[in-house]
């Protein structure tokens, strides 16, 4: 034991050696780890891919059949037009990693868009910036979980009247696996991350070599093409397919998002992770893309590109096709857990500022933010089962959120090379996420960040405009609602700091006088133990007795008499049988007499019976006159348990 002193006061310092006990919620998600345990839970490159990159990578599986969608409205000739767009959609991609790999190193404690945007931009900014990525890490899990399950039905058809269940329950799947924690779950989804990279090369490169062969047919038997074309190629319907396509591009922002999760050096491992996942998206994006026009796939919610393309490329079904599917389905579901990772993160960050509730800094016992991963499953099974689990209904909602937090994360890193711009060398300024430093070259950087702000803006606003209709709409609408819901509860906490504030508090009031009202509901030895421990808190103790039936009453008062120790007892009469109205006007009568510097308390008897259910068959004064009594001030509301057998 330590013991320290300072300003007259003993301060003790004592370990203990409880241990948690082993009960279910540790065989489900892991035995509880100590604080001390954090450093170890810390990841590297290979693992971190498998966390961070899942989301990313997975949009390889339907970021192609997007594009091909909209192209459809004008026929299956407007298909030639998929590979420019994404050839054009790589090429924003790599404007976006070079901008996050350069975000990584200058806020190595992680936050992303928020962070950025909260030192740069300004406080409504960096709301803007957290709704919006809280909204896509939603999407994310939903959009990826349905195009998983989307697999599955391709090559199980039979089971697509249950793809709601089935996505609901592998929500909840990832999010006890990620109860684990991150090592753990890292560890756990690695190996299906890079079987679908594994797979999915073997499968774009058979293909590729095929095609240069000239032995790589068409799709046979497509599917129907369900969209019946209704009008002609445009610039509009051009930038409508690629709005769609630049779902490939969200998940990117997530490694900037979780430096914390990586070992040291952190920003290090972090910049190559987020390299090597840019460089395998773009390759597998194009080639499928270029592959998908080649055979002729169709966009079709029954079976996907990926379904079609990979029974063409192998030329069957058998376990090359299965193999494919399976990984591709795995992904998709791992794809969810990028933003099991990330959204409880940054809810924390956003907690911690006073944007969300205070529980969300919590760490559980697997030293994750187990309250973040709960509420993002339930928002996310939500939303699944609203949309039916259709991939194509949820896509619309999809990356307005992620190109607004591109678009403000990259306006805030040009903003930042600006400030250092400004500083002399060898100057240093300290700012709440980072340290600023001149840098030499730092005109390249803002002009490299500047107009990836830009081109990140415009898709936004493409997106908006060409997604309006779809159900963009809502997201434009709930994002701003989210951010007035974060400035109400910045508010609140800011008031309560105020009123809860030692500043200029000076000396406490000292209390001129304890009254005690204790409520007797009948004369046992429950109410005796109430009643002398009413007598320890004050001389002024009254018993009250609200009178529902003449007979009890007066057996209440007899009984009194013999055992109350000659404590006042006033009995309300209540004609209408109630029992808390009588006695919250008495309390309120009470209660308006009283002086600046007086206090009531209100005890009540409460039995504790051994057996959590037998609660039921008791009326729950205590707790009633809690709920009601808690905005009153100068009035005190306590239990006197008293354990039955």
């Amino acid at each position: 034991m330590n013991i320290e002193h300072k300003y007259g006061t003993t301060i003790f310092r004592s370990a203990t050696d409880y241990q948690p006990p082993r009960t279910w919620r540790a065989w489900l998600i892991g035995r509880p780890l100590a604080t001390a345990d954090a450093p170890h839970q810390t990841i590297g490159k290979i693992i971190g891919l498998a966390v961070f990159a899942s989301d990313a990578l997975s949009s390889t599986a339907y970021a192609t059949q997007e594009i091909l969608v909209i192209l459809a409205l004008a026929g299956t000739m407007a298909f030639g037009y998929a590979f420019p767009i994404s050839i054009a959609i790589v090429a924003l991609l790599a404007i976006v990693t070079l901008s996050y790999e350069q975000t990584i190193h200058a806020y190595p404690g992680g936050g992303g868009a928020y962070i950025v945007s909260r030192d740069n931009l300004g406080e409504l900014p960096a709301q803007a910036a957290g709704a919006a990525l809280l909204t896509d890490y939603v999407l994310t899990v939903a959009v990826s979980i349905s195009s998983g399950v989307a697999q599955v039905v391709s090559a199980f058809p039979e089971l697509f009247p249950y793809r709601v269940y089935l996505a609901v329950a592998l929500v909840l799947f990832i999010m006890v696996v990620n109860l684990r924690g991150v090592k753990e779950s890292g560890a756990i989804f690695a190996l299906p991350t890079y079987f679908f990279v594994a797979m999915m090369l073997l499968t774009v490169g058979v293909g590729l070599v095929r095609y240069l062969t000239g032995t790589l047919g068409m799709v046979v038997d497509p599917p129907p093409l369900e969209i019946v074309a209704v009008q002609i190629v445009t610039p509009f319907l051009l930038l409508h397919a690629f709005s769609s396509g630049t779902a490939a591009l969200t998940g990117v922002e997530a490694i900037s998002n979780g430096i914390p999760a990586f070992k040291e050096p952190r920003s290090h491992n972090a910049g190559i992770t987020l390299i090597w996942m840019s460089a395998i998206l773009g390759t597998l994006f194009l080639v499928i893309t270029f592959l998908a026009n080649r055979i002729g796939a169709m966009p079709s919610e029954t079976e996907t590109v990926i379904s079609q393309l990979a029974r063409t490329v192998y030329n069957s079904r058998d376990w090359l096709y299965l193999l494919t599917i399976g990984a591709t389905t795995v992904i998709l579901i791992m794809a969810a857990n990028t933003s099991f990772a990330d959204f409880p993160r940054l809810s924390a960050l956003l907690a911690i500022d006073g944007f969300l509730p205070r529980q969300f800094t919590y760490r559980g016992s697997r030293l994750v933010f187990s309250r973040g991963i709960m509420a993002l499953a339930l928002l996310a099974s939500i939303l699944i089962i609203a949309f039916s689990a259709s991939v194509t209904a949820l896509i619309p909602l999809y990356a307005i959120g992620v190109f607004l937090s591109f678009t403000l994360s990259q306006g805030g890193m040009a903003h930042r090379w600006w400030k250092i711009g400004r500083l002399a060398p060898g100057q240093e300024k300290q700012e709440r996420g980072s340290t600023l430093r001149y840098e030499a070259g730092w005109q390249v950087k803002i002009v490299i960040n500047g107009f990836g702000a830009v081109c990140t803006a415009i898709v936004m606003f493409v997106f908006a405009v060409t997604k309006f209709r779809d159900g963009a709409w809502l997201v434009l609408v709930l994002m701003p609602l989210l951010v007035a819901g974060f400035s109400l509860i910045h508010r609140h906490y800011r008031n309560l700091a105020r009123q809860l504030s030692l500043d200029d508090y000076g000396a406490a009031s000292h209390i001129i006088r304890h009254r005690v009202i204790l409520c007797v509901s009948g004369v046992h030895q429950g109410s005796l133990i109430a009643l002398r421990y009413a007598r320890n808190l004050s001389d002024d103790v009254t018993a009250v007795h609200v009178s529902m039936d003449p007979l009890e009453a007066e057996k209440v008062r007899q009984k009194w008499e013999m055992w109350g120790d000659g404590v006042r007892l006033v009995i309300l009469e209540s004609p209408y049988r109630l029992f808390v109205e009588p006695l919250l006007q008495y309390i309120e009568e009470i209660a308006s007499q009283r002086q600046p510097n007086e206090i009531i308390t209100v005890v009540v008897p409460q039995f504790v019976p051994r057996r959590w259910w037998h609660n039921l068959l008791h009326t729950q004064t205590a707790m009633l006159l809690r709920l009601v009594l808690l905005f009153k001030p100068g009035v005190v509301v306590t239990d006197v348990a008293y354990q039955v057998e």
